[in-house]
């Protein structure tokens, strides 16, 4: 399971470190095999470097040499170069390359973007392939000659162009990691692992993992009635809660966590908390998840 935590905040909205740091060893302790700290789930897009910081050492801390740390970077140029080396500094073992802020430059600015982080770091860069940072295969092809791109994350759900990539990296002779990385991610694994994408990140982990386990399992052993139900049953309804407003791919989950006594905070602006009738439908959701993963 790939793990991304939230970030907590207090009541004055501050980051609370001993709080993320408990949040990510709970985490590993239920089987984690990485930690995608200060990434999406993590609200990478509010925090300032400081902050940041706290988010990485506090995960590198909870960690305690267990799973290896992917931290976040993105944004303007010169915050994610102040980013990547912050996260080196801190002992980071990767970094996850979020799309650039705002603009929308050709494949040849997208590739110049993941270069300059390449050249700040010695670090491992896993891309992520979403938003104003969707690369073509040729486009891949370059990247590829960066010798610290190791993985692609595809937050895009077009597997058609997901197949060529995953060819792409093959035909060049490159062991190079494929995530699924779109929203609830459990509902389309079975397709993305038909192309030869079998990693994934789970959200659900970050606030339920027996249930995210429970999937990866019957998953991994071809269980597809076990699969199905947890598809039919939890995640379904989920997604279709998390697709009445927008961003709540990540307040759905600080909520639940919210709603099991964790007091990680509300997401911050432009992001908002459910209402209570969604919170409601929450909780429910929680509980029949926790019925069929048992």
């Amino acid at each position: 399971m790939l793990f991304f935590p939230v970030t907590p905040f207090d009541e004055a909205d501050r980051v609370v470190p001993s709080l993320a740091e408990d949040l990510v060893r709970e985490g590993v302790d239920h089987g984690a095999a990485g930690v995608f700290a200060g990434c999406g789930t993590g609200e990478f897009h509010a925090l300032g470097l400081t902050e940041y910081a706290a988010v990485v050492r506090a995960a590198r801390a909870g960690i305690a040499g267990r799973a290896p740390l992917i931290a976040g970077v993105g944004g303007p140029l010169g915050h994610a170069l102040d980013v990547a080396r912050t996260a080196e500094e801190l002992g980071a073992d990767g970094l996850l390359v979020m799309p650039p802020y705002l603009v929308q430059g050709p494949q040849a600015g997208l590739i110049a973007y993941v270069a300059a982080i390449a050249r700040a770091t010695a670090l491992p860069l896993i891309v992520y392939h979403r938003g104003a940072a969707q690369f073509t295969p040729v486009s891949l092809r370059a990247l590829l000659e960066l010798p610290t791109v190791v993985g692609l994350k595809d937050g895009v759900g077009d597997v058609a162009l997901m197949q060529r990539m995953v060819l792409e990296a093959r035909a060049a002779g490159r062991e190079l990691l494929f995530f699924n990385g779109l929203l609830t991610a459990e509902m389309s694994q079975s397709a993305y692992a038909a192309i030869g994408v079998p990693r994934y990140s789970s959200a659900v982990f970050a606030m339920a993992p027996d249930i995210a386990t429970a999937y990866f399992r019957a998953d991994r052993a071809g269980d597809t009635a076990a699969r199905d139900r947890l598809l039919d049953g939890f995640y379904s309804p989920l997604v279709a809660l998390r697709d009445e407003t927008p961003g709540f791919a990540v307040s759905l989950i600080k909520a639940g966590l919210r709603l099991q006594g964790r007091p990680v905070g509300s997401v911050r602006p432009p992001l908002v908390d459910p209402a209570p009738p969604q919170l409601d439908r929450l909780g429910a959701l929680l509980r029949r998840g926790r019925e069929l993963a048992a």
